[in-house]
């Protein structure tokens, strides 16, 4: 292979574009850019979340989940493409699912926090939905494979359930909201 980033700075962008990965050119304000933008900052933030946990099978996982998004940064940046995994909606699916199936049920809304990993998780899912939104703007004006925003879309399912996880490995410390913390009585 040979090297892909022989020059850091290219000076191509200094005018307010960036290139894409078919070699056109979009403004960086373009809704496109702001999506990869998105998946950028939440691939970074899953690895913070590597960083933070101690969990060899959980990190494991969101390596796999870190190159998915790749990918998908990849198909945001050249138009018309399908980078994903087929598989990849399927994958996440089956973690959420064996992730949740030792929690108890949800009788309040958590908030996020319950310890310093679970809060990096729960920042990844609010970056997640971010992200959702952002591609669902872009669904308006270009068209897009149908399975990145299922992919996103479960992507900040599992996020929320690993959070929950993480809280209560940490110390079983899952913090609610309290509806009645105003109320005098």
């Amino acid at each position: 292979m040979g090297h892909r980033l022989s020059k850091i700075y290219t000076k191509t962008g200094d005018a307010g574009t960036t290139g894409l990965g078919d070699g056109g050119r979009i403004g960086k304000t373009d809704p496109r850019v702001e999506a990869m933008g998105d998946i950028d900052e939440l691939n970074s933030m899953i690895g913070v979340l590597i960083c933070a946990i101690d969990d060899t099978a959980m990190a494991d996982a969101l390596l796999l989940i870190q190159h998915d998004l790749f990918d998908l940064g990849g198909e945001l940046s050249i138009p018309g493409s399908s980078l994903l995994p087929a598989d990849g909606v399927t994958r996440l699916e089956s973690l959420i699912d064996n992730y949740n199936a030792d929690l108890p049920p949800l009788k309040e809304f958590i908030l996020p926090g319950g310890s310093n990993a679970a809060a990096h998780c729960h920042l990844a899912r609010a970056i997640c939905r971010r992200a959702e939104r952002r591609i669902v703007a872009l669904s308006l004006s270009a068209e897009l494979n149908s399975g990145s925003l299922k992919y996103v879309n479960r992507l900040s399912d599992l996020l929320f359930v690993l959070a929950r996880v993480i809280a209560r490995a940490d110390g079983g410390l899952e913090l609610t909201w309290n509806r009645e913390r105003f109320n005098d009585g």
